[in-house]
């Protein structure tokens, strides 16, 4: 019977070397991975509407007079994936590899303290990605084809037996830059379509109503997502309201890009934030995402000598700029201290010994991210698919 990838290699022309399958996960030396990108952004001016004088703000005595109050954050959404690679196909002469992945996307909600998954808002989807030269001789768009393969090996007895399917089948740049490795073309399509379905969550909470100003929702990493495919203004003003009751909280972040009002690097005072403290927001544009203004601010949730590096015990703080007032004048202070002493009251309790994030983990986010990660197959199931 004609494996998985026999069928691929037969409906889009290429020959397959039945290789050896693993995951990307833990197969190279380790390295530190940032929640945020790493691409160039404009740092514009000050994002808030108190201009500081002190390049630190103090929040210790706000936290403490909020404690007993519902909390802020009641739902909490993180996206993960896993990618792997499957095979080695040759086209035209030259060989690519088959990058398949896991992406799921859930959100749990905390109801008396507790927290519980919210029913019917956590995803799962089996992706394939292959090089853009693969495709069937047969079809002239590219995407039809992928969806008739994908139909096709859905309807193989050896998938649908099992309960599992194939959700999209997308396709990767063959043309990578000196020192990239081709696997990262296939392994960002489904970085992308993770976020496309972050951004899809996001739409179904607000559309049933869950996100209100006193239930907002904390999202795991970065929000700076790619809006060059919504070309009405309508259709842009309806995704940026989405996030009007959203924060993102980034974990890691790159140094290099923590930038002052000046445009110099202040990775320095980041570092030595004192403790339950923020820095003043910052507003900034990049134009790797399109026509999209963000605050930034950052916090220390963690003493410093009970962590391991600079950064550890900070958080990158960020909200999309909803209205045009907020784009012209940035967040309300008196926000931007309530989003980030409800943060600091988040830090109890921790994952310690379960995670080595464990200083920059909120718990709620720790959680859904284990939620999440439960409904993956296991390693050896998934590859056994192919």
């Amino acid at each position: 019977m004609a494996s998985i990838l026999d069928d691929i290699a037969k409906e889009t022309g290429g020959k397959s070397f039945k290789t050896s399958k693993y995951g990307f996960d833990g197969i190279e030396v380790p390295r530190f991975d940032y929640d945020d990108h790493q691409q160039g952004f404009t740092w514009k001016r000050y994002g808030e509407t108190v201009r500081h004088r002190n390049s630190t703000i103090s929040l210790k005595e706000r936290a403490d007079q909020i404690i007993g109050e519902q909390p802020l954050f009641r739902y909490f959404l993180d996206g993960s994936r896993k990618a792997y690679k499957v095979d080695d196909m040759s086209y035209r002469r030259q060989i690519f590899p088959i990058i398949a992945g896991q992406v799921g996307v859930g959100c749990c909600q905390r109801v008396d303290g507790t927290m519980l998954p919210l029913k019917g808002k956590c995803d799962r989807h089996l992706v394939i990605s292959l090089p853009k030269i693969a495709k069937s001789s047969d079809w002239d768009d590219d995407e039809l084809s992928f969806e008739h393969l994908c139909k096709n090996l859905n309807e193989k007895v050896e998938i649908s037996s099992k309960g599992v399917s194939f959700a999209k089948i997308m396709s990767y740049s063959i043309e990578t830059e000196r020192g990239n490795k081709i696997e990262n073309k296939g392994i960002a399509t489904i970085q992308d379509y993770m976020t496309q379905c972050e951004k899809t969550m996001v739409a179904k909470l607000v559309k049933e109503g869950y996100l209100l100003p006193n239930r907002f929702l904390l999202k795991d990493g970065s929000l700076e997502y790619q809006v060059f495919d919504i070309t009405s203004s309508t259709e842009l003003a309806r995704f940026r309201n989405n996030y009007q009751f959203v924060v993102g909280a980034s974990k890691s972040f790159n140094p290099a890009y923590c930038i002052d009002k000046n445009g110099k690097n202040n990775s320095s005072l980041i570092a030595q934030l004192p403790l339950y403290s923020r820095t003043p927001v910052q507003m900034y544009s990049s134009p790797r995402i399109g026509d999209m203004e963000f605050a930034i601010w950052f916090v220390r949730i963690r003493e410093r000598r009970y962590t391991n590096n600079a950064f550890d015990g900070i958080l990158k703080l960020e909200k999309i700029l909803v209205t045009q007032k907020q784009i012209d004048e940035g967040l309300d202070s008196e926000e931007v201290d309530m989003i980030t002493a409800n943060i600091i009251n988040e830090r109890n309790p921790v994952c310690y010994g379960d995670d080595q994030r464990w200083a920059n983990h909120l718990y709620p986010i720790y959680v859904t991210e284990c939620y999440v990660k439960s409904k993956y197959l296991s390693n050896n199931m998934f590859l056994n698919l192919f």
